[in-house]
């Protein structure tokens, strides 16, 4: 069976840093397929504004692809064969607006628009235990070589306005301590809620942390990443890493996502579309909700 194509759907940034880090990002996960024995993915980033080409764009081209003859593709029960399927997945470590409200309306519109794809919409980046080894590879070219109970770390998101975004922050913080042993591991926000990075460098610093070094929980170079460092650092931070971006591990998580939604059952169902469904004309298909955490050690 023929592989889907996959559309990795970033946020976006007027900066063009973010741009050829994601670009970066999807050349490595391509490579990494390739490793798995997918050759010849076809997977291609699409951004939700602040830069092209839009979702509307990438979708619009791989409905007006000829599809192979000889590459049959699974159906929902009683479905008529359709001409694509396309896995789409949010390029985000954490669901939040994006992933549940503003993707799942320019995915409807572009079912409207090309009533022949189906569209797999599987679950964001994070959490992951595979984005604690990309945070660890970060941490480590920044200069904090390994894990010690002296060092205590900043865990620093954008943020969101909604709650159960910097929840799933938190988890991550809480999981990726008690797997390495850090002194501390403290969630921060460089927007919408606190505390900010540069005020929790600072309180781990009052409350007797030796050392204290900020991971950069961002997948790309931009103001988030900017204001984070420079925060940071103000606040004494003895190391502050770069953003994820272009990471084995990184690669190897939207590969795993890309398995489940390609993976998952489909079941008709007439809710409206949200994470993890597929797309069909006026019938929305979903995926498994279930989060596999067994990711590749390569790198």
């Amino acid at each position: 069976m023929a592989c889907p194509p996959l559309v990795a759907v970033a946020h976006g940034s007027t900066d063009p840093r973010a741009g050829s880090a994601i670009a970066d990002l999807i050349r490595l996960t391509r490579a990494r397929a390739e490793a798995r024995g997918w050759p010849g993915l076809d997977a291609r980033a699409a951004f939700l504004g602040h830069g092209l080409p839009s979702v509307a764009q990438v979708l619009g081209a791989l409905a007006g692809r000829p599809r192979d003859p000889g590459a049959p593709e699974r159906q929902a029960p009683g479905e008529a064969a359709r001409s694509h399927r396309v896995v789409v997945l949010p390029l985000l470590l954490t669901a939040a607006y994006h992933s549940g409200t503003d993707l799942p309306a320019a995915l409807q519109q572009a079912q409207a628009a090309h009533p022949g794809l189906t569209i797999s919409y599987g679950e964001p980046l994070g959490p992951h235990p595979g984005l604690w080894r990309a945070l660890d590879r970060r941490l480590a070219e920044a200069g904090q070589d390994g894990q010690d109970g002296r060092t205590a770390v900043v865990l620093a998101a954008a943020g969101s306005s909604q709650p159960a975004a910097n929840a799933a922050v938190a988890r991550m913080a809480a999981g990726w301590q008690q797997a390495r042993g850090w002194r501390a591991v403290v969630p921060a926000y460089a927007s919408a809620a606190g505390p900010t990075p540069g005020q929790a460098v600072a309180a781990l610093l009052r409350g007797g942390a030796p050392r204290v070094v900020v991971a950069t929980y961002l997948l790309a170079p931009g103001l988030f990443a900017d204001r984070i460092r420079d925060a940071s650092l103000a606040a004494g931070a003895a190391a502050v890493s770069g953003p994820l971006g272009a990471a084995p591990e990184v690669a190897d998580v939207l590969l795993q996502r890309y398995a489940e939604a390609w993976a998952a059952p489909l079941v008709q169902t007439s809710t409206v579309v949200q994470a993890s469904t597929v797309v069909q004309a006026s019938t929305v298909v979903h995926n498994s909700l279930a989060l596999v955490t067994r990711v590749s050690a390569r790198s």
